[in-house]
């Protein structure tokens, strides 16, 4: 029922119904969501049609790790629709040192179960419900009762799985993951539409192609205190996972040494990570010799097949990746779910430009630069339909 906490603990429960369509925000609401209206603005948190507003919006948590953990606080307390959080894996006492919604109690219980009551008392308005199912046994029509999809801490395969199954119902899809200092929020959004605000010019805009992926497909002009405010319809298209983990970095990066070596070392180590993972069928490379090896094998050909400098792709970096790799540390997973929730209701209020495609953060740095990685097209412009 709408406006209560519902719990779902067995499998193939009813889907929740999203919270009532047709009422405006309450007083009520504005209260309890008054940070949130402050930073994003009341129409992201109104009625909406279709399928993208806020307070109806339902969405589907794969896993509950720390990040999970950071992601799901960020999105109950700015007010969507519904949760569905979703992990097959039991909490053990690892996961006591970096998650904030289970304690001893909770050892031996689901991660999902034991972490969501807790995640209740956030926004009693939200409605949440719980699967113990492994992912990987959902068919792609599971994921058409959402508006959007997160996954994290996966391995790649899962990760490209679980983007096709939602591309094939045409439903978003973020994925995350953390790794000590180091992590990445990915986004394939399919195609996605989105309004930026600006003050009119005596130039008229021209609907035409910004970038490979960046259109103007739309504009009209409105009245706002005296002055001419004109509404910027834009349209990004989104490649899935599996080619932006194949595909080379845009042109401005490698058109000069400079730009090459500003593009951190991380990115390569992921691609890494991921490969080893496909070959050696492990999530994590032990310390033994023959994984390291192949590990530092691996990162060397993908820092190449980047066009990157080798001398960007140091020993201490890759040295402090491994040590760091599956590893969870609050602050970092803070940020990541702090960016990932942000990205998520801006592109629920169609407000902002989103992720376009790739942010990697790196807490040592404190850098989280984003990479737009699509497989290389002809120039023959974008369609605006």
């Amino acid at each position: 029922m709408a406006g209560s906490v519902t719990l779902a603990s067995a499998v193939g429960a009813p889907v929740l119904e999203p919270s009532p369509q047709a009422q405006a925000i309450s007083a009520a609401e504005i209260a309890l969501y008054d940070r949130q209206i402050r930073l994003w603005g009341v129409r992201a948190q109104e009625k909406y049609n279709a399928a993208a507003e806020l307070r109806s919006a339902n969405i589907l948590l794969i896993g509950m790790r720390a990040l999970a953990n950071e992601i799901a606080k960020n999105l109950v307390l700015a007010g969507i629709g519904s949760l569905t959080i979703l992990d097959d894996q039991v909490v053990t006492e690892d996961d006591l040192g970096s998650q904030f919604f289970i304690s001893e109690i909770h050892l031996g219980m689901n991660r999902a179960a034991a972490a969501v009551t807790q995640v209740g008392t956030l926004n009693p308005r939200v409605a949440l419900r719980v699967d113990t199912e492994n992912i990987l046994a959902k068919p792609p029509d599971f994921y058409s009762m959402f508006n959007l999809v997160i996954a994290t801490d996966l391995d790649l395969t899962p990760l490209s799985n679980i983007n096709a199954a939602c591309r094939f119902v045409n439903v978003p899809f973020y994925a995350a993951g953390s790794h000590g200092m180091y992590g990445f929020v990915f986004a394939d959004l399919i195609t996605h539409d989105y309004v930026i605000e600006r003050e009119k010019s005596n130039l008229p805009t021209e609907l035409k192609a910004e970038t490979m992926t960046r259109s103007i497909v739309a504009t009209h002009t409105k009245e706002e205190n005296g002055k001419q405010i004109e509404m910027v319809t834009k349209r990004e298209i989104y490649s899935p996972i599996n080619l932006a983990n194949t595909s080379p970095l845009q042109p401005e990066h490698l058109s000069s040494r400079r730009r090459k070596l500003q593009v951190p070392p991380l990115l390569t180590c992921l691609r890494a990570l991921w490969e080893f993972q496909s070959l050696a069928r492990r999530s994590i490379p032990t310390h033994s010799h023959a994984d390291l090896e192949l590990f530092t094998k691996l990162a060397t050909e993908k820092h190449k097949e980047l066009q990157l400098p080798a001398e960007t792709l140091r020993s201490e970096f890759l040295r402090s990746f491994l040590q760091n790799a599956g590893s969870e540390i609050s602050p970092v997973t803070a940020f990541l779910g702090g960016q990932l929730a942000q990205d998520v209701i801006n592109v629920l209020g169609q407000r902002e430009q989103p992720i376009q495609n790739f942010l990697l953060f790196d807490s040592e740095e404190s850098k989280g630069p984003v990479y737009a990685l699509h497989p290389i097209f002809p120039p023959l412009g974008i369609p605006i339909v």
